[in-house]
């Protein structure tokens, strides 16, 4: 008699635990989904209005590289030793 006890109370609560996810996790997940929501559209309102202005710039001027040109490459004084 006791394991048919055990046994319909076990479920029963089998029964009232689902009927209960069934309710409450639809409500959890819509939370969930909701936050994650409001965090990007945060985030997307917080890049737009933080992007730096663009900046032009008028004037560039030459560097002077040395008076040999590229195709010449650099030469270096040396002494031979014997």
């Amino acid at each position: 008699m006791e394991f048919l006890d055990f046994l319909f109370f076990a479920i029963i609560t089998y029964y009232i635990i689902r009927a209960v996810l069934r309710i409450v996790l639809p409500m959890l997940f819509q939370k969930v989904v909701n936050k994650a929501q409001q965090q990007q559209n945060y985030q997307q309102n917080y890049n737009s209005n933080t992007q730096p202005d663009k900046i032009k710039v008028d004037y560039i001027p030459k560097s002077n590289k040395g008076s040999v040109p590229d195709s010449e490459g650099e030469f270096i004084d040396y002494e031979e030793i014997k």
